[in-house]
C-alpha cells in the first residue's frame, strides 16, 4: 500500500510539474497522435490475395512460411511469402559474430524480400520445422519452432536453431506478425525438447 501510495504521488508530481512548465514556457502538452485500428479487411487489400489453405490455422501458416522460402537456387513466390504476413511485420535474428559479441539483424518485409531473394537466386535453401511448441491467449499465438535449414534436399542440415512466430488470428484468417530467431551454436544448443519432432 506506501508503495502504491509513493507510485501515486511521484506520477501526481510529475504530471503537475510538466503542467507548471507547460503554463511557464507558454507551449501546450503535446500527447502522440493515436494510431488507427486496422480492421481484417482494411489488411486483405494490404498484400497478395493468400491460399486459404496457407491461413487456416496456426500449423497450416507456419508450414507455409518454411514452404514458400524454400527450393532451389532461382526466385520464390513473393506473393504467396507476402500473403502470410503483415504488412508492417518484422524478421529478427540474433546471434554471435566469430568474437564472441552478440549481433541483432532486423528487417521488414521488403528488407527481407530484397535481400533473401538475392541469396535464394545464386543458392538452394531448403527449411523445415522440427517441432513446434505453441502457446495462445485470445487471439495472439506465440510458437517456439525449431528448424533445420539444407542447401539441398536430403543432405546434412548447415544449421539448425529456433524460430519464434507471432501469429495473430483476425477472425478471419492467421497473420504472421514477427519471426525472432537465433541459431544453434556450441554454447547454443537446441534445447531437448525441440530438438526431436
Amino acid at each position: 500500500m506506501v508503495v502504491r501510495i509513493g507510485m501515486a504521488c511521484g506520477a501526481l508530481a510529475l504530471f503537475l510539474t510538466m503542467v507548471a512548465f507547460a503554463q511557464k514556457s507558454d507551449q501546450t502538452v503535446q500527447l502522440p497522435s493515436t494510431t488507427p485500428m486496422i480492421f481484417p479487411a482494411e489488411l486483405a487489400a494490404k498484400v497478395p490475395a493468400p491460399k486459404a489453405e496457407d491461413v487456416k490455422s496456426v500449423d497450416a501458416i507456419i508450414h507455409s512460411a518454411y514452404d514458400v522460402i524454400s527450393g532451389p537456387a532461382g526466385t520464390r513466390d513473393w506473393n504467396r511469402f507476402r500473403s502470410l504476413f503483415l504488412p508492417q511485420a518484422r524478421f529478427t535474428e540474433v546471434g554471435k559474430g566469430p568474437d564472441g559479441a552478440v549481433y541483432v539483424i532486423s528487417w521488414g518485409v521488403d528488407e527481407f524480400v530484397r535481400e533473401a531473394g538475392a541469396v535464394f537466386s545464386k543458392e538452394g535453401f531448403y527449411e523445415n520445422g522440427i517441432k513446434n511448441q505453441p502457446k495462445t491467449y485470445g487471439g495472439m499465438n506465440q510458437v517456439l519452432s525449431s528448424y533445420e535449414s539444407r542447401h539441398n534436399p536430403g543432405e546434412k542440415p548447415f544449421t539448425r536453431g529456433v524460430n519464434s512466430f507471432q501469429v495473430i488470428n483476425d477472425g478471419k484468417r492467421f497473420w504472421i506478425v514477427s519471426i525472432f530467431w537465433d541459431s544453434e551454436r556450441p554454447d547454443n544448443p537446441l534445447p531437448a525438447e525441440l530438438s526431436k519432432p
